[in-house]
């Protein structure tokens, strides 16, 4: 009897069985929270101690560390992407500067939370290919098009972006990502209403690829 306890778990209540993809969908939610409080070097031994599980159970849903990566990756970044922004940054019926603000609106509101930033931040230490790809996604879904929109709102047509454009944006896209790093990681109180910050942050990406725009050769 003694033996048959021991092999049920007699040290606590009963885990409740939970199905195969609840479990799984568990696992993952708890590992994000895991990864964003100490870090993506965390061994998956640690993760399975935090998480109350065995390592070949966590295996049998994430066959290897980096796969439970690329599921965090999928889950806190690219579920976070909404296809509308991608609207709001073309919807040429309205001024830029709009659709610029509309769209820095609601993604800080996506990006501006604790698992987000700390795992993007560990992520960047680590080097892992997390950044890597989120980056990609940053030029080639924001950044880009809004220099496309830009062209466009001026009556420049077919100019492909310039790299001194796209660093005009991504100096002011930086600034954005910044405030949320001090708001949420740092705890550092917000003197400047957010909504005013990216009014200003608008501002100054629009009057930068004006004076680009002003220098170039034939302008």
């Amino acid at each position: 009897m003694a033996n048959k306890m021991a092999e049920d778990g007699n040290a606590g209540p009963k885990r409740k069985r939970l199905a195969s993809d609840e479990r799984r969908r568990d696992i993952l939610e708890k590992a994000i929270r895991f990864f964003a409080q100490n870090g993506m070097a965390s061994s998956t031994r640690e993760l399975a101690r935090e998480l109350g599980v065995t390592q070949p159970l966590l295996y049998r849903y994430f066959p290897s560390k980096s796969a439970l990566i690329a599921e965090v990756y999928e889950t806190v970044y690219l579920r976070r992407w909404r296809p509308e922004w991608d609207a709001v940054l073309a919807d040429r019926d309205r001024p830029l500067r709009e659709r610029l603000i509309d769209f820095y609106d609601a993604y800080t509101q996506a990006i501006f939370e604790p698992e987000w930033m700390r795992i993007f931040i560990y992520s960047g230490l680590m080097g892992e290919e997390i950044n890597r790809n989120y980056v990609r996604l940053v030029h080639e879904r924001i950044l880009r098009p809004m220099v496309v929109e830009f062209h466009a709102e001026r009556g420049v047509s077919g100019a492909e972006p310039a790299i001194e454009e796209i660093e005009v944006v991504w100096t002011i896209h930086g600034g954005i990502f910044y405030r949320g790093v001090r708001q949420v990681v740092f705890e550092a109180p917000m003197r400047c209403e957010r909504m005013r910050a990216i009014e200003n942050a608008v501002d100054m990406m629009l009057m930068g690829l004006d004076h680009l725009r002003k220098k170039a050769p034939g302008a």
